[in-house]
């Protein structure tokens, strides 16, 4: 049976008249609606990190992104040397690779540049990439110096778990 309302069959009356449905939920309801709605967008970031993490411990698979591998430039052999061990002893790092001389070319103060550098290849926590970067500025010889990093999407699970070892999440002080 269709209820004829303002001259139209209207199907929804049939089962959900205005009436009863307009004041089901207070004004009072729709807020806490509302506000918890808002606390779960809020709360989404810290939410899906929770839950990434647990389904990482439960099934024992890896979580991309946790570890990155960062790139860093340097003019000379000594200076990566003495940049890769202070990260090392201050266990900002996992491993520094150190890989031979590179050529090197890229415009600065809008000209063409070419120099001889090592690369830096450093392993470590996403977690640490800011601090390690603030420090490497600090310490580092070139006014602008490259530190470029990469989140790491998959690997070995032992690698991944010894880099954790390594590199603890609180900050160490060098002895």
């Amino acid at each position: 049976m269709a209820f004829i309302h303002n001259g139209k069959m209207d199907w929804w009356y049939q089962r959900y008249p205005k009436d009863s449905t307009a004041h089901s939920v207070s004004r009072p309801g729709y807020m806490f609606i509302l506000g918890g709605l808002l606390l779960l967008l809020a709360l989404y970031p810290v939410l899906k990190t929770l839950s990434n993490q647990l389904h990482s411990a439960l099934t024992g698979s890896y979580v991309a992104g946790h570890h990155s591998v960062i790139l860093i430039n340097c003019p000379n052999e000594q200076v990566a040397k003495d940049i890769g061990r202070s990260l090392m002893e201050r266990r900002m790092a996992a491993c520094v690779n150190i890989l031979p001389r590179t050529a090197t070319m890229y415009y600065w103060k809008g000209e063409i540049q070419d120099a001889t550098e090592i690369l830096l290849l450093v392993r470590t926590r996403t977690s640490k990439v800011q601090t390690l970067t603030e420090y490497v500025r600090s310490v580092h010889p070139y006014e602008n110096p490259e530190l470029l990093s990469f989140p790491v999407e998959d690997g070995s699970l032992d690698y991944m778990k010894w880099i954790d070892e390594a590199v603890p999440d609180q900050p160490h002080t060098p002895t």
